[in-house]
């Protein structure tokens, strides 16, 4: 069809690049045109992926095989380090969503502190928008690059940003509790990710030296207007898919906490992904599964100051692949949930 956009993806065989797939297969707007990988190269789609073996897909290919002339948007799905050199050869033209962390942070220091290396395209950098677009919408639309957020920094930052804006809430303390299904680790082989290392079980992991911890104190101190600095610790629980962020936070300025779940449910009245839950109830992940959906629930906490956000979101969805499709709606003038409507499955 005349009208629809050429689009690759690069890092196809993964557990956010199928996710890509299995989104834009259906979706009106856009034509699949180059898939890669790096050890599945030359398989089909079919093979890699039984469920996606009705759409006729191109077979993968290697990434140094790809054409750029063979895309007019271009989702990267490769390892974080891996994208930055890739991006800046491709046309000028063509616009971009990274799902990577390499174009998250605008600290050029912060990027080498976190990730072990210098950035290779500082430039680049420069020009990228973060994308949770509900909070950069305008930005979004605007942009060629765009680095799609986090899942963790997703879960935490559309409950918190709002208050912090709006001065309800302390700067101090923020503690951020969160918990992800297995799929966050990634497809390739690890150990820690092996069903007798995570079944019938859960653990804290990068306790305080999480690399999600920089980028969601970006976005809050964003908000606040001054530095931010918060305690986050995610978990891994076993489950395939899910994200669930529960967060205690200190009430200012007299707030109280219906003050709190009424900012967020007038600042995502409108908003067709996130979803305030009445004042008291909280959100499960089974509730989102599959969906781009993002559940937010505020309670009244016990001690008289305080009050309790949670955000509950499919990790591999709203927390990857899906904000990544939301976004390119934006960045082409699509309607945001062109390929977003699936329902949540349940049970």
């Amino acid at each position: 069809m005349a009208d629809q956009v050429k689009v690759a993806i690069l890092g196809a065989s993964g557990y956010t690049g199928a996710e890509l797939i299995r989104l834009l297969a259906t979706h009106p707007r856009v034509r699949l045109t180059a898939l890669t990988a790096d050890r599945k190269a030359g398989q089909t789609m079919a093979s890699v992926f039984p469920h996606l073996a009705p759409f006729g897909l191109p077979d993968l290919i290697a990434l140094d095989a790809f054409d750029a002339a063979a895309a007019d948007f271009v989702f990267c799905a490769l390892p974080h380090g891996t994208t930055q050199e890739i991006i800046a050869a491709l046309p000028r033209d063509t616009k971009v969503c990274d799902l990577s962390a390499d174009f998250r942070l605008r600290s050029l220091e912060s990027y080498a502190e976190w990730y072990g290396h210098a950035h290779l395209a500082p430039d680049l950098q420069a020009e990228a928008v973060y994308g949770l677009t509900e909070l950069h919408r305008d930005a979004v639309k605007g942009a060629r690059l765009v680095a799609n957020p986090g899942c963790y920094p997703t879960s935490a930052q559309l409950p918190l940003v709002p208050l912090l804006e709006k001065g309800l809430i302390a700067l101090d303390p923020i503690v951020i509790d969160s918990k992800s299904g297995v799929s966050g680790a990634g497809r390739a082989a690890k150990e820690g990710s092996l069903y007798t290392e995570v079944a019938e079980g859960m653990h804290a992991y990068g306790v305080a030296s999480h690399r999600h911890s920089p980028e969601i104190e970006q976005g809050l101190s964003d908000a606040a207007g001054q530095p931010v600095m918060v305690s986050f610790t995610p978990h891994l629980i076993p489950m395939n898919r899910g994200m669930l962020s529960t967060i205690y936070v200190n009430l200012a300025n007299g707030a109280t906490a219906a003050d709190l779940h009424a900012a967020l449910a007038g600042r995502y009245a409108d908003e067709p992904f996130v979803k305030v839950l009445p004042l008291g109830q909280t959100p499960h992940t089974r509730h989102t599964r599959g969906s781009n959906l993002a559940l937010i629930g505020v309670v009244a906490d016990r001690r008289p100051n305080g009050a309790i956000l949670a955000c509950a979101i499919d990790n591999l969805v709203k927390g990857a692949s899906g904000q990544a499709v939301q976004n390119m709606n934006a960045m082409l003038g699509f309607d945001e949930t062109l390929g977003l409507a699936q329902v949540p499955m349940f049970p």
